[in-house]
């Protein structure tokens, strides 16, 4: 695998290979990446995966026209190949008149900030193999636990350049690192259903993820509470999300303030730039600075600088998510949240993402529930992130006068996600455990329908 300067300078030749040949602008990503796999099952060794890759795109621009190709092929002549053939379809193409690269007096200056990605380290697959084990062996150990779906871990380490025709070029490496397991409980034999469940943990320095006995533990634990599932009555009632599946809520608000969402006026959130969407309660922020975050970077895809932002500030909606092309469209300035893939032109996407812990204990956000719901498993996609509509198989447990009690399964939570996000109370027990965090979180007047 190349350097993170290499390949900065492997990135850059391109662009100047396709100016040569009579691109007007133009931008290159390289990206490299090699990772392990090993899974477990039954306390025995199940699969071992190794994989190692390096691709380059290329986006070029004549006048208003554009092309993008990619390559995994990195010979010289490949190369070469791929410039002609971009030249010649960008030439081909139509007119789009917010096409172009970002504004150059925008891009970063200097260096990139120090984020603390890359641990420098890597895994043997013995060791892996080890934590894996720990992992599944500690989850059914947990009285109950039935079966097992095994045990994982992996490595990886990555390599992100890119680089522009108008001025820049940089590179950072990162590493990842992930362990979990799924176990099963219920009866094998005499009727009654098995039911599943998991934990895991991810980090970017192997140091800091969660030790193999206390994922394996919690895995087994989550399976056994759900044995012998309820069912619930029908009607419209609080529901309680588990942090785990409470940050899909973000992932719609994410969706629904997207630049292409906006310029295609196809969100749920289109007139609502500057005003009240949460409740005054209620921060939402997004750093992409934060140091061995999971989602943190350096520069945006467009090699703009990147700055932690509210996007929600006392329930008022801050911003939308733009990249440059979305941004000319609606008059605006990108905001650093552009994203880039090997191929194809620019997205948009957030970066570390909170939402801020609220005031009270998860006991006292429900101690005044007398029939409600907790969710810890969100099942299917019905989200119209056209109009907000929400409707969502789930499972999870009883919320009987403002205790938690027996587990629930096959049933249909349903609204409007306007409505509920007005509706949303955030506990105080936030963590920092995946790219979108976010409290246990209470959301009022939803509709339940028992499958």
């Amino acid at each position: 695998m190349l350097t993170p300067d290499q390949a900065q300078d492997r990135a850059a030749a391109i662009v100047a290979r396709a100016t040569a040949a009579g691109a007007d602008a133009a931008d290159a990503v390289y990206a490299a990446d090699m990772s392990l796999d090993i899974s477990v099952r039954l306390g025995a060794l199940e699969d071992v995966g190794r994989s190692e890759s390096a691709d380059l795109g290329l986006r070029v621009f004549v006048g208003k026209r554009s092309a993008s190709v990619s390559t995994s092929d990195l010979s010289d002549d490949s190369i070469a190949a791929l410039v002609e053939r971009a030249v010649a379809m960008a030439r081909e193409a139509p007119e789009d008149a917010w096409a172009g690269l970002a504004p150059q007096e925008r891009l970063m200056r200097g260096a990139p900030p120090l984020l603390d990605l890359d641990d420098g380290g890597g895994a043997s697959p013995e060791s892996l193999r080890e934590v894996a084990l720990a992992a599944e062996d500690a989850a059914r150990a947990v009285p109950g636990v039935t079966n097992s779906e095994g045990g994982s871990a992996s490595a990886s380490r990555s390599i992100w350049a890119l680089a522009t025709s108008h001025g820049f070029a940089a590179a950072y490496a990162a590493t990842g690192y992930g362990l979990s397991a799924s176990v099963l409980a219920g009866a094998t034999e005499g009727g009654g259903e098995m039911v599943r469940d998991y934990a895991y943990s991810s980090a970017r320095h192997r140091h800091a993820l969660e030790a193999p006995e206390a994922i394996g533990t919690k895995a087994g634990e989550r399976a056994v509470a759900r044995v012998n599932p309820g069912r619930l009555a029908s009607g419209p009632m609080s529901v309680v999300y588990d942090p785990r599946v409470g940050s899909s809520l973000l992932g719609h608000l994410m969706g629904a303030i997207s630049g292409s969402a906006i310029t295609r006026k196809t969100s749920f959130l289109l007139d609502a730039l500057g005003t009240q969407v949460f409740s005054a309660g209620v921060t939402v922020l997004d750093d992409p600075h934060r140091p061995h975050g999971l989602r943190s970077r350096p520069f945006d895809g467009e090699g703009l600088p990147v700055s932690p932002s509210a996007i929600i500030e006392h329930g008022m909606l801050e911003a939308w998510l733009l990249d440059s092309a979305s941004a000319r469209q609606l008059g605006l300035e990108p905001t650093g949240h552009a994203s880039r893939g090997v191929g194809g032109s620019p997205g948009v996407s957030p970066s570390n993402v909170h939402m801020v812990a609220g005031k009270v204990p998860v006991s006292t956000l429900i101690a005044d529930i007398a029939n409600g719901v907790f969710v810890t498993e969100l099942i299917g996609m019905g989200v119209n992130g056209v109009t907000g509509d929400y409707s969502r198989g789930a499972a999870g447990f009883r919320i009987v006068d403002g205790q938690i009690a027996g587990p629930v399964a096959e049933f249909t939570i349903a609204g409007n996600l306007r409505d509920m996000y007005r509706n949303l109370t955030p506990a105080n027990d936030l963590e920092f455990r995946y790219g979108t965090n976010v409290p246990t979180l209470r959301v009022e007047g939803m509709t339940v329908a028992s499958g």
